[in-house]
């Protein structure tokens, strides 16, 4: 009997990795064979996962002997046949370097911005139309030197999809940042170059500040809570607010979770009910540490807004999550704005 695709499948198919590249980014690996080294399955990973993956990282697997407890990946007779990786950068790659006290592990699915500035900005994919658009105008570029006149529709896609990108990094981008950006759009599109401007991009630049301040507008109005959390501010309707540019909150340097939403399903009485049996369960002698690691990252969020929307002392955070590894994170979160 001929052998169906499925037992083909099975026969050729013999390690099926689910590898998160970031925080909220996993993504597909399989191999045929097992490889020689951590260090071949690692260059097997940069090749596939290019440009989401470079640099100096380590490996860690969900050890079964630890009840799925990360463990790092030194040997590759370790390695699952069928299992999550997890990519945990050097601390020396400054294209990711994260705060400890926001960098959580897959368990809990946060659908907020968990990525960080990249060292060169990738110029996103826009709409079938403009894309077409920008080809044939890049085309016309390289052989005349004519720029290409986009119609209002067309730039609005433009800078939509841009704002949508750099909010995925940042949601308060500063000045060189924004213009990284528009030098990478018109070097990617050399049709969009501006005459005249002494950098080529600079009317971009001022489009896409702009257009984040809209962007930032909307995901308020949507619910995001890193961005609602700076509205009220002092407008013609309530003109006893504070000043609109005063006492922002935004996250440090390299900090990618700043304020999350709180994870889908859950609501701050149920966020707080784990909190409770995350307490209860260190009280036991024999601890299940698989419920209090998941349980501590379900309430991360309930943590970050209490640090940075509420007026609690140190002493009192401590008093509420006292976890011996949360008090380390607790103290480097303290630096955040309040």
């Amino acid at each position: 009997m001929a052998e169906t695709y499925q037992q083909r499948m099975t026969t050729t198919q013999k390690y099926l990795l689910r590898v998160y590249v970031s925080t909220d980014v996993a993504m597909k690996l399989t191999l045929t064979q097992r490889p020689q080294s951590v260090e071949e399955l690692k260059t097997i990973m940069r090749n596939k996962f290019r440009p989401r993956l470079d640099g100096d990282f380590s490996l860690h697997y969900e050890d079964p002997d630890f009840d799925g407890m990360l463990s790092c990946l030194v040997d590759i007779d370790e390695l699952p046949e069928k299992g999550t990786l997890k990519v945990v950068r050097s601390e020396s790659d400054d294209s990711s370097v994260a705060s400890s006290d926001t960098d959580i592990l897959p368990h809990v699915p946060l659908h907020q911005r968990q990525k960080h500035w990249p060292s060169t900005f990738i110029v996103p994919v826009f709409p079938m139309d403009v894309e077409y658009v920008l080809e044939e105008g890049n085309k016309v570029f390289r052989d005349s030197g004519k720029t290409l006149k986009l119609t209002r529709n067309q730039k609005s896609n433009i800078l939509d999809k841009m704002a949508e990108t750099i909010f995925s990094y940042k949601a308060y981008p500063n000045d060189r940042e924004v213009g990284k950006a528009a030098e990478a759009l018109v070097t990617a599109h050399p049709c969009l170059t501006e005459p005249g401007s002494e950098t080529a991009w600079y009317g971009w630049k001022i489009r896409l500040k702009h257009k984040m301040g809209n962007y930032r507008t909307i995901m308020s109005h949507s619910g995001c809570a890193e961005v609602s959390i700076n509205t009220g501010k002092r407008s013609k309707n309530s003109p006893a607010s504070e000043h609109p540019h005063s006492n922002i909150k935004k996250p440090r340097k390299s900090e990618v979770n700043f304020l999350p939403n709180f994870p889908r399903g859950e609501n701050q009485i149920s966020l707080e009910q784990t909190r409770l049996e995350v307490i209860e369960e260190m009280e036991k002698t024999e601890r299940n540490q698989l419920l209090i690691g998941r349980g501590m990252q379900t309430t991360f969020a309930l943590r970050r807004q209490e640090i940075v929307t509420g007026d609690k002392t140190i002493k009192d955070l401590l008093a509420r999550w006292p976890l011996t590894w949360s008090h380390r994170c607790l103290r480097s979160s303290m630096a955040s704005p309040m």
